[in-house]
């Protein structure tokens, strides 16, 4: 059994996808790019710093919708437009992740992102609650 999670406060899917989905005690989040989730603008045009910062600001949203948090994250993984921006994503990312506890991960370097933004990151977390 799976349930769909859905919030205004991250952007809305542009495909057939869904935001997030629980199953079996966790939940698998979709891609986030930099995306106002009111305007469905692009934050931060050419700074991977304030891209990386929306794309986790998307993604918390997305857990607490789905009774999940990002200290329940236990794998994400981060795709860049330019490995060259790794550093000042990881920065970051490193505010969001205490490096102690922090999930297992994966960065990958792609040839394109929606958007022609610079980068892209999903997580897998674990569900502390049922979402509503």
């Amino acid at each position: 059994m799976k349930k769909v999670i859905r919030t205004d406060a991250a952007p809305a899917p542009v495909g057939p996808y869904n935001q997030a989905i629980v199953a079996q005690g966790l939940v698998f989040v979709a891609g986030q790019i930099p995306l106002d989730p009111k305007t469905g603008e692009i934050i931060g045009s050419g700074d991977v710093a304030a891209q990386t910062e929306q794309a986790m600001t998307n993604l918390k949203a997305i857990l607490e919708a789905a009774g999940s948090s990002l200290e329940n994250v236990v794998k994400t993984m981060v795709c860049l437009k330019d490995m060259n921006d790794f550093a000042a994503m990881n920065a970051v990312y490193a505010k969001y992740f205490n490096e102690a506890t922090a999930p297992a991960r994966v960065c990958v370097e792609v040839a394109r992102l929606p958007k022609d933004v610079l980068v892209e990151i999903d997580c897998v977390a674990a569900v502390m609650t049922p979402p509503a």
